[in-house]
Order: structure tokens, then sequence, then C-alpha cells
């Protein structure tokens, strides 16, 4: 459930219009890069636990925070810095965030609500089926916009786009094991009924899905 701007106390969302301004992201952590590297396991399983919405807001700055505000730079490198990812959460279970379909608005660190409802099964449904989408308490789908990095590069920007969905993907594998969660990278699904589920915009074209929750301890 949202709550609204009238109900806020200390530690509660802002919400104002559909917006979700998240909590500031934490610059530091007790997990070494290194260590966060050696952790690193595509794990496809999760408790059935809801995330914090201080760990959504990480994993979403992790992916495209801006880290130098007069030039818009964010935590991935990016071709040229012409950016041509829109991140999109699929929230299904996070305390005091209502399930929906969320866009990252990465130049204030929030989120603004696209649709209401789980979309989770729906977005497996168009994933071949894959569980860790639906039991994963989010999922962070990557949307590409090719003539973002095309207009400047050519038929070469397509591979940029390519190269930079990776980096953010790791970005938010490395921050989930900061956080004790786990991760796994999909790419195998149909990029139509995925864009159609979410009802992106035509130029935005799905090129990774990443879902996140809460592991089994070992």
């Amino acid at each position: 459930m949202i709550q609204s701007e009238s109900g806020l106390e200390s530690g509660m969302l802002s919400i104002q219009s559909n917006i979700v301004k998240l909590p500031e992201p934490r610059l530091d952590s007790s997990i070494s890069v290194e260590q966060a590297l050696l952790d690193r396991r595509s794990m496809r399983s999760y408790k059935n636990q809801p995330l914090t919405i201080a760990e959504v807001g990480q994993l979403l700055w992790a992916a495209q925070g801006i880290t130098e505000k007069s030039r818009g730079f964010r935590t991935a490198p990016s071709a040229g810095a012409t950016f041509p990812f829109e991140v999109y959460l699929i929230a299904g279970n996070v305390t005091g965030l209502s399930a929906g379909i969320y866009q990252y608005d990465y130049h204030h660190h929030r989120l603004m609500l696209r649709r209401e409802g789980d979309f989770r099964a729906k977005l497996s449904e168009s994933a071949l089926g894959q569980s860790s989408i639906t039991n994963g308490a989010i999922n962070i789908v990557l949307a590409g916009i090719y003539k973002r990095t095309t207009q400047r590069y050519g038929d070469r920007g397509i591979r940029y786009v390519h190269i930079e969905a990776g980096h953010i993907a790791q970005n938010v594998f490395l921050q989930a094991v900061a956080l004790g969660l786990g991760s796994v990278p999909i790419g195998a699904f149909n990029d139509n009924k995925v864009q159609k589920a979410l009802d992106l915009p035509k130029n935005e074209i799905p090129l990774y899905i990443l879902p996140v929750g809460k592991i089994h301890q070992k």
C-alpha cells in the first residue's frame, strides 16, 4: 500500500501524484568490491519475504543513479554519455509499496507509477515461464532506446547499447550481494510480449530482466 503525503512520519515514503521519493542511497558498505565479486552467483530461488524500499532504492541507484550532478554522469559507463536505457521496477513484494510497474527517475532518485497490480506472473509468461521472475520480490527491466546512441555512432551504437546493458546488470548484481540478496540475469524472453506486458513505448526495447529476492541461508 502506498502511504499518502498527509500520513508521513519519520522513515515513511514520500508519495505525491503517483511519485515515490526513494531514500537516499548509502555510499559505503561492510562488504568490499572483492568480496562481492567472490560471492556473486546466479540465484533463481528466493524466500517469500518482502524487500524494503531502501533496498529497492539502493538497487536502482546502482543501476542508473546519478553520481555527478553537474554533467549527469551515472553509476554505469555509457558511450558518449548517451545513456540509452530506461529502467523499470516490477514490484511485487516490497514493504510499504503497492505492487505495480514503476519507472525509475534517475534524475531525482524516485519512482513514477505507470500501472498498478502484480505483473510478475505476466512477465514470467513472456519469458518462457521462468519461476525466478514470479518468485522474486521485484524484477528490474532494462529497456534500451537505440536511437540515443546510434544517432551519434551509427550502427556501431547498437553494440555500445548491448555493452552498457552488461555494465548496468553487473552493478545490480554486485549491489544485491552487498545487500545480502539474490539475483539472476535473464535474457531469454519474447521482446514483443515483454513490451506488451509492461506497456512499454515502441522505441523502448527490453534487453534484460533482473529478478531480485531474499535468499535462503546456506
